[in-house]
């Protein structure tokens, strides 16, 4: 909006936190430090030579509870551990200030929302994975699981993850959204060794889907974050956890199949188990070249992996993780079909892929500014290199590569270190899904303004110069200067639906940069306007105007609404 127009800060009481969420009780596994070594077309509907398996019924009770007090888990080698079970809901303490297990719904439809005095985006994505990987805490995850082993979690509360996705809720994203199938559901086999995809061409109707079902294959929904409110919160606070995209898909698998064949991913999995069982096989990756692969692998055969690392039976409540590189591979009883998501991260976002943006860039600075790396290479280089020379014992070859190794240590002092990150993360706001703000943090912005009532325009607002403003998230953001120009990337007007939109920035002019710093290194905290390092107050509004009218900034408290007569 224009310099001319202010808008005022409220007198309100209300703020912006987030809301409160629970913490339960629970039993942790994680593996020894040892490792094992080690597309076809559907057929016509009703005629699917898929034979369909017994007690297929989605609505049936799977809820996996038994009477007896111990539960039984296999791990490695075969080894079966006693895990002790909490009390049900028939009574009992579940232990310390923990709940009883019981198959009752959560009373916080969110329930990985921090409570209120979390400070910012950066702590409630915290606070969320705290709930996701509870009892475990991060520090010992990250120093002894991340990207080196499973984590099983058995939490014997079937009620865990709430009303996060249900087959009831699949049935109903099929019957209202337009969903296709290849790009948005795939219905899958692995029989007799061979893995299949029974896609049909065109629009995944619900009665074909559950009729597929029902004949045996397994139901993949592509990215569910885009048609469920409950995951693109949770999805969305993650990411600003990890600092990478976070993504989901659904799978539902009928009783006593399987629908893919073993492999490894590209990305760092968390499996959340919503309904019935499923029989999980982890294995160790084969050799140090498929450890935390860059891209995924094809199919394997029961031979090309070995033994197992882990066998567990999942049920509702519990949580399996596994890095990158770990060949898996799951399947259902006969008595229970499974409801399982996904969630997943970190897809090539390694060090080389930095080095991969930085290097050329760094190359290109030192050939620019330094003479040494224009000079001549030896005109006897030819005969000293090559493979044919690879184990020359040649003074002359040791100073050529003597003189390689100089170079690339000064190549460091070219590194922009700084400009490949901001390249990495604003690849990442363009996959990114956008924020879901909470309602208050609706009426703290742009959102909460004026709106159409009784034949004119009502709720009017007006930023002051004394208004205190800060960032929707903090990583929801990247300040970038890319040739001539400042942009500030965001992806606060992305869409749901992966990359559909292009990358969304702000122009800015540089003298206005020290701003949105200050603004970057104020969060959590709010600046008033006024503050704002820039020339005078005209500029600073125009400024906090321009980025309040984009959605990117958050008012401590909701702004008063203004009335005007309609003569003025």
């Amino acid at each position: 909006r224009s310099s001319s127009i202010n808008r005022r800060s409220g007198r309100s009481n209300a703020s912006c936190p987030a809301l409160g969420g629970h913490v339960q009780r629970e039993e942790i596994r994680r593996l020894p430090e040892s490792r094992a070594k080690n597309g076809g077309k559907m057929a016509k509907r009703k005629h699917s030579p898929v034979a369909a398996p017994r007690n297929n019924k989605v609505g049936q009770k799977t809820d996996g509870i038994t009477p007896r007090k111990k539960r039984k888990s296999t791990q490695r080698n075969g080894e079966v551990q006693d895990l002790p079970m909490e009390n049900g809901p028939s009574g009992g303490s579940s232990g310390s200030g923990g709940p009883a297990a019981s198959n009752a719904r959560l009373e916080d439809p969110f329930p990985w929302l921090p409570s209120r005095g979390a400070k910012g985006s950066e702590a409630v994505a915290s606070r969320s994975f705290d709930w996701l990987i509870q009892p475990i805490g991060q520090e010992r995850f990250f120093r002894e699981l991340w990207e080196q082993k499973p984590l099983l979690v058995k939490r014997h509360q079937p009620g865990f993850y709430g009303d996060l996705m249900s087959c009831q809720q699949l049935d109903r994203i099929l019957r209202e959204r337009q969903l296709y199938f290849t790009e948005n559901v795939d219905l899958t086999t692995y029989r007799g060794g061979v893995r299949e995809t029974h896609n049909p061409p065109g629009r995944a109707h619900t009665a074909v889907v559950w009729d597929s079902f029902q004949q045996g294959c397994s139901v993949r929904l592509l990215n569910p974050q885009t048609y469920s409110r409950q995951l693109w919160r949770l999805c969305a606070t993650l990411q600003e956890f990890f600092g990478s995209m976070v993504g989901a898909n659904l799978y539902l698998t009928p009783a006593g199949s399987q629908g893919f064949a073993p492999h490894y991913d590209d990305i760092e999995a968390f499996v959340l188990q919503l309904e019935g069982q499923k029989l999980w096989r982890v294995y160790a990756p084969r050799d140090p070249s498929e450890e935390l692969p860059r891209f995924s692998s094809g199919n394997f055969t029961k031979e090309e992996v070995g033994e197992p690392l882990l066998t567990t039976l999942l049920e509702p409540g519990d949580l399996l993780y596994f890095p990158r590189g770990f060949i898996h591979q799951a399947s259902t009883g006969e008595t229970s079909h499974s409801l399982h998501l996904t969630l997943s991260t970190c897809q090539r976002n390694t060090w080389g892929d930095l080095l991969e943006k930085a290097l050329p860039t760094a190359l290109q600075l030192a050939l620019e500014e330094d003479m040494d790396f224009r000079r001549s290479l030896p005109r006897d280089y030819p005969s000293v290199t090559g493979v044919a020379n690879a184990d020359l014992a040649n003074p002359r070859r040791e100073a050529f590569l003597a003189k390689m190794h100089s170079l690339f240590e000064r190549l460091w002092d070219f590194l922009p270190v700084d400009a490949a990150a901001d390249q990495m993360v604003k690849a990442h706001l363009h996959e990114a899904l956008p924020p879901l703000l909470s309602q208050q943090e609706r009426e703290c912005s742009v959102h909460g303004g004026e709106r159409w009532h009784e034949g004119r325009v009502v709720d009017v607002q007006e930023l002051e110069p004394d208004t205190a403003v800060r960032l929707v998230r903090r990583n929801a953001v990247r300040l970038v200067v890319e040739e001539d120009s400042v942009r500030l990337y965001h992806s606060l007007d992305n869409s749901r639906v992966y990359q559909e939109r292009d990358p969304q920035w702000v122009e800015l002019d540089a003298e206005r940069a020290p701003a949105v710093e200050a603004l970057l290194h104020a969060y959590p905290g709010y600046l008033r306007i006024q503050e704002l390092p820039l020339e005078g107050p005209t500029e600073c509004m125009e400024l906090a105007s321009l980025l309040y009218d984009r959605g990117l900034l958050l008012t401590r408290e909701p702004l008063d609404p203004v009335d005007y007569d309609d003569d003025d």
